[in-house]
């Protein structure tokens, strides 16, 4: 798996028809609130051009790519933290997920309700609503956790006290309005950094923005984004999909799909913007292996070591690693087959402290 990303917005934002044309389905997208009950989920390969080129050279039996899978759940409401609506019951699905995703409306449709606080879409205002019920949902797991660890902070446990402490200091924080993810330090130690990871709080994951632009956008996108990026916090990562046009032609083939979206100007899909902005915002590289018949996309976070990489493939390999023979994708392009980057010298020796690249053609070498 690449990485996991759950959708989240306002009712009738189009995050069903954006998770349509992300992953190819065809789940229910209709003009009502809370048409999507159950979350949806569907896992799509990630489009990898170097993977590609390896296959046709190298010509496995089995090319596998990376995979990057979406959670879609019913839409947030103001108050859906005390119940209000559908979203609180479904902000469980996502716990779990790498990065969050908020769809964010700007597209034009007068006959598609706004549930909003303005009877039309405001970025400024819908956006506030739902941070402020991701933010709220974090705020009732930390005092639930709180009222937990309390009853066994007062007999004395020195370990419970401490946990006490600083889920007292997230509170603070969440309260403040200030998202999980600013919380950690860089002097909390590794019990602490575990106590906080083990919360899955949702405003403690890399987030992006997914802008829902309509067709009335295809020639002004930049201005679109630019708008709306005034909206939203300092730094936010932004990626504009044209939801509607991209899920209509969906469930064509690759190819005519990728002509049809260049005739309408659309330059890259939803798909790749949003992928390079996980990418970005989780901070992860791909490497590639070939064991046996079998050629393997792979993705870790950035700074992996060699063993850990590993470990990916199978936790045996990682308990018996002796060394990585590592090959650049930037060589393999250069000298065109496996053979010829050996020949020219390029293959490299790598042991335990060796952090894998981003395009590394890996070979590890292992005690069984």
């Amino acid at each position: 798996m690449g990485f996991s990303c759950g959708i989240v917005g306002l009712p009738n934002v189009g995050k069903s028809t954006i998770f349509n044309a992300l992953t190819f389905s065809r789940v229910p997208a209709e003009n009502y609130p809370f048409c999507t009950i159950d979350p949806n989920r569907g896992a799509v390969p990630v489009p990898d051009q170097r993977l590609r080129h390896l296959s046709e050279v190298i010509r496995p039996e089995k090319t596998t790519p990376t995979l990057l899978e979406f959670i879609d759940i019913a839409g947030l409401v103001r108050d859906a933290h005390k119940g209000e609506g559908l979203g609180n019951q479904f902000l469980e699905h996502i716990r779990r997920v790498d990065a969050v995703a908020h769809v964010v409306r700007k597209f034009i449709e007068p006959d598609v309700a706004h549930l909003g606080q303005d009877a039309e879409p405001d970025p400024r205002s819908d956006v506030e609503i739902v941070e402020t019920e991701l933010l709220l949902a974090d705020l009732t797991v930390v005092e639930r956790r709180i009222e937990k660890v309390s009853k066994e902070a007062k007999s004395g446990n020195k370990e419970k006290i401490k946990e006490k402490k600083l889920l007292e200091s997230l509170r603070e924080l969440l309260a403040r309005g200030e998202p999980a993810r600013s919380f950690p330090r860089p002097d909390f130690t590794e019990e602490e950094r575990r106590l906080y990871r083990d919360l899955n709080l949702i405003t403690g994951k890399p987030g992006m923005y997914i802008l829902n632009l309509g067709e009335e956008e295809l020639e002004k996108e930049a201005q679109a984004v630019g708008a709306v990026k005034q909206a939203l916090p300092a730094g936010a990562e932004v990626a504009p999909v044209f939801g509607k046009i991209e899920s209509e032609v969906s469930q064509l083939a690759e190819l005519e799909r990728q002509d049809f979206l260049k005739e309408m100007g659309i330059k890259e899909s939803g798909l790749e913007k949003i992928i390079q902005t996980g990418y970005r915002i989780l901070n992860l590289v791909t490497f590639y292996t070939t064991v046996g018949p079998e050629l393997r996309a792979w993705t870790v976070p950035r700074g992996t070591k060699a063993p850990q990489a590993a470990g990916k493939i199978h936790t045996d390999i990682e308990r018996g690693f002796i060394r990585a023979e590592v090959v650049t994708y930037a060589d393999f392009d250069k000298h065109g087959s496996l053979h010829a980057v050996r020949d020219a010298g390029k293959f490299r020796v790598e042991g335990r402290d060796y952090e894998i690249a981003d395009g590394d053609i890996v070979y590890f070498r292992f005690n069984v």
